[in-house]
């Protein structure tokens, strides 16, 4: 039987499990936005749409827009409850409850960053380096906010944080966590110099779309780098635990299929269908690593021994 404490602190848990998954649904409907080319959809007006607060009459692309503006909208109070829940529950100074601060924190960057993109225009088919660098930013405070719901979920379960960044394994980690930061980075760079070529029809002479697309040459010679990286991690992490060897062979299953997409998506030049496949597996891979990362370095109370009872003589 469960404690009451307990069941309060498993119901956060399967509560930030939903919210990850919504927040996931949202980032692949962003991903669309992106691909499709509609994130002009809505004019360069926000947080209205085309002036208006719901579209009359909209285009295909209006509804895209419109519709990732409404669910992205949902996400942040359902990240704000969940901050709330875990600060009824948890004790002061839980990592449960810092983690879901930094969700909110990351939630409201993410709007910010989406805000940004529209206001200065860098949707649709605009070709500038300026538009690279805010679609990096976007990616890696993605990133982020997905590990801030990922470890919230992890910890409120009961699992423990984790510690011992500075040792030879917690070195290790962090190398593949950074580098898988910015190895995003650069998909997100790619992807948009593709969109650019193949769907904007600008040519590929154009000096910025020239620049974007090295990052065609960068994306994948860094996918090979990160992946020893990440072998290197989750060698160092063996043992650990039971959980932290199914999560490190799990990381690196997702990571050598995902190889194979990523030479898929090229050979198909990147459909949109198969970019969308390419940032779920993405973000199943992130999420591997960042909660392999929490398991291998945890802290683990350690276990009592009763002392020895004296024999009476």
């Amino acid at each position: 039987m469960f404690s009451a404490a307990a069941i309060r602190r498993r119901r956060v848990a399967r509560f930030a499990w939903g919210v990850l998954g919504y927040t996931l649904f949202v980032i692949l409907w962003g991903g669309f936005v992106r691909a499709s080319g509609s994130g002009a959809g809505c004019g360069d007006s926000w947080p209205f749409c085309n002036g208006e607060i719901i579209p009359t009459n909209p285009a295909l692309n209006t509804v895209i827009e419109f519709g990732h503006r409404v669910t992205s909208g949902l996400a942040l109070p359902l990240v704000i409850v969940l901050a709330v829940w875990a600060f009824r529950v948890f004790e002061r100074g839980s990592p449960v409850r810092k983690a879901a601060v930094a969700a909110v924190v990351f939630m409201v960057l993410e709007a910010a960053i989406g805000a940004g993109l529209v206001l200065f225009e860098y949707v649709e088919y605009n070709p500038s380096l300026a538009r690279a660098i805010w679609m990096a930013a976007h990616l890696v405070n993605t990133l982020f906010l997905v590990a801030a719901l990922a470890v919230t979920a992890w910890w409120a379960g009961g699992h423990a944080p984790p510690n011992g960044f500075l040792s030879r394994r917690g070195l290790a980690i962090t190398a593949s966590i950074v580098g898988m930061v910015i190895l995003g980075a650069g998909g997100a760079v790619t992807a948009l110099g593709d969109m650019l070529v193949l769907d904007g029809g600008l040519d590929e002479s154009h000096p910025v779309v020239a620049t974007l697309l090295w990052a065609r040459i960068f994306h994948p010679t860094v996918a090979f780098i990160v992946l020893a990286l990440v072998l290197a991690a989750v060698w160092s992490g063996r043992g650990a635990s039971p959980m932290a060897d199914r999560l490190g062979a799990w990381t690196i299953g997702l990571y050598l299929v995902q190889l194979a997409l990523g030479g898929i998506n090229v050979w198909l030049q990147a459909p949109i269908w198969m970019q969308m496949v390419h940032l779920m597996m993405t973000d199943a891979i992130w999420i591997g690593l960042v909660l392999f990362a929490s398991e291998a370095l945890s802290v683990r109370q350690p276990e009592r021994v009763p002392a020895p009872s004296l024999a009476r003589t």
